[in-house]
C-alpha cells in the first residue's frame, strides 16, 4: 500500500512535560495535522468542504507509542489508507524519528464524511472515492 509524507516537523522544548519527552497531546496534534494534510490529497480540501457545507468527523482515534521523542527530534509522518467505504475512511499513520529512523508512534484513526448542516454521514463524492480506492490498491 502506498504512504505518504503528511508532515514534518521538530519537537520543541515547550512539547515536552516534566518526564522530559513530547507530551500526547502533541503526538495527537501532529498525527492530526498529518490527517488534514493527507485528506486534501484526496480531494478533501479547504475549498471542497467550504464550498459544499461538507467535513470529516473522527470517530476513533488508536494511538500506540513506541519510543520516546525529546526536544529537537525531527519527525516525519507517513499515511495511507487501510479501507474506505460509502462513508467511512480508515487511515493509518506512522510516525518516525528521521535521524534515528525508529518508529516512534502509530496512529489508526476512523473517520466520516459528514454534511455539516444536518450534521449527519453521507457518501463520499465519486471523485474522492476513486482516488482513495486507488491508494488501496497502489
Amino acid at each position: 500500500m502506498t504512504s505518504t509524507v503528511a508532515y514534518r516537523g521538530v519537537v520543541y522544548p515547550w512539547q515536552c512535560d516534566q518526564m522530559g519527552h513530547m507530551n500526547v497531546m502533541w503526538y495527537v496534534g501532529k498525527f492530526d495535522e498529518a490527517t488534514w494534510y493527507f485528506a486534501s490529497t484526496i480531494g478533501l480540501t479547504p475549498t471542497y468542504m467550504s464550498q459544499t457545507q461538507r467535513g470529516m468527523a473522527g470517530v476513533q482515534q488508536n494511538i500506540t507509542y513506541k519510543r520516546e521523542l525529546f526536544a529537537g527530534a525531527v519527525v516525519e509522518i507517513r499515511s495511507r489508507i487501510v479501507s474506505i467505504a460509502d462513508r467511512k475512511i480508515v487511515i493509518a499513520h506512522e510516525m518516525r524519528d528521521v535521524e534515528r529512523d525508529e518508529v516512534c508512534a502509530t496512529c489508526e484513526l476512523t473517520a466520516v464524511h459528514i454534511d455539516r448542516s444536518s450534521r449527519r454521514a453521507i457518501p463520499f463524492p465519486p471523485a474522492v472515492r476513486t482516488r482513495a480506492e486507488s491508494l488501496l490498491s497502489s
